[in-house]
């Protein structure tokens, strides 16, 4: 009937299992706070340590020398990186930076930056206005910690003012918009309840020609059958069981494992990206397909 109907409880998927509307959230953030500490140690044990050859090909794909050039050292380029609380990415981004003087350009020119934030201020002074060259964002304050102490402990002082960690949901991300020339995020968004919500406020916060890249477990291609066995039955079978005996929690890596099955495959994803509203989409996977890269431009 129209009553039954309307009150009919509407559910999402964390792994295999359904939740309430509106409940994925809470649960995903008790998974990152649960392996915060162990974060680093399991992604090790879990891809032999192929996340950091993977994180390495997502920075060096960005093509940080070539933007520093075009802005004259880049005392005006933002980065926003989302679900990035431990600074994987993040941190790549900023020895980038520092190696190609961006630090230093923006130290000799602070008048013009607090212009354009004046500026942005008072268009739209509901949002954040990103004063700092790289913004950090998670929704979970445990892996933000997790990445301030890193800072702290890898970056000068000269260089942690032009750092900011920021509490937020990547579907409602407190910036202004045309706020960042780049916008990467990594492992992160098959953890968002509303993938096209994450991917509109992506676009929302870039630059007109910011770029957006994502770094996600992915699917392997049929003619990789083998492979993709081999991988299916990895993941199953070991990686949960390695997330209790090293960092004492297996339903949190079941369903980490459970998420990456679910995520929409290459082709899909970019069809996604490309509703959002962004140019010139296009993918790489690594390793097979195990992750992929997807890119688009907000033209």
């Amino acid at each position: 009937t129209p009553s039954s109907l309307s009150t009919e409880t509407k559910h999402e998927q964390f792994g295999y299992r359904k939740v309430a509307e509106g409940e994925k959230e809470g649960l995903v953030r008790g998974v990152f706070s649960n392996v915060a500490d162990s974060y680093d140690v399991m992604n090790d044990l879990m891809s032999a340590g192929m996340h950091r050859i993977w994180k390495d090909q997502f920075v060096k794909s960005i093509g940080i020398p070539s933007l520093c050039s075009t802005q004259q050292g880049g005392p005006s380029l933002r980065f926003l990186d989302v679900a990035g609380g431990t600074g994987d990415i993040s941190f790549r981004i900023i020895k980038s930076l520092e190696k190609h003087g961006a630090f230093d350009q923006m130290n000799a020119s602070p008048s013009t930056n607090q212009a354009e934030t004046n500026q942005a201020e008072t268009e739209q002074p509901e949002f954040k206005i990103p004063s700092s060259i790289v913004t950090i964002s998670d929704i979970n304050p445990e892996m933000l910690s997790v990445g301030k102490s890193r800072a702290h402990k890898r970056f000068s002082k000269e260089t942690l003012n032009h750092i900011a960690f920021q509490e937020a949901n990547a579907e409602k991300l407190p910036f202004a918009d045309n706020s960042f020339d780049l916008y990467t995020i990594a492992f992160g968004l098959r953890n968002v309840t509303n993938i096209d919500g994450a991917l509109a406020e992506a676009r929302r916060v870039l630059k007109p020609g910011g770029r957006f890249l994502c770094l996600e477990f992915s699917a392997i291609p049929p003619k990789y059958d083998p492979l993709g066995q081999i991988y299916d039955a990895y993941s199953f079978a070991i990686i949960p069981t390695m997330g209790k005996v090293v960092a004492g929690d297996y339903d949190s890596y079941q369903y980490l494992i459970e998420s990456i099955r679910l995520f929409p495959k290459q082709e899909e994803l970019c069809d996604k990206i490309n509703n959002a509203g962004f140019s010139h989409v296009s993918y790489q996977n690594y390793t097979g397909g195990i992750v992929a890269v997807h890119t688009g431009f907000n033209c």
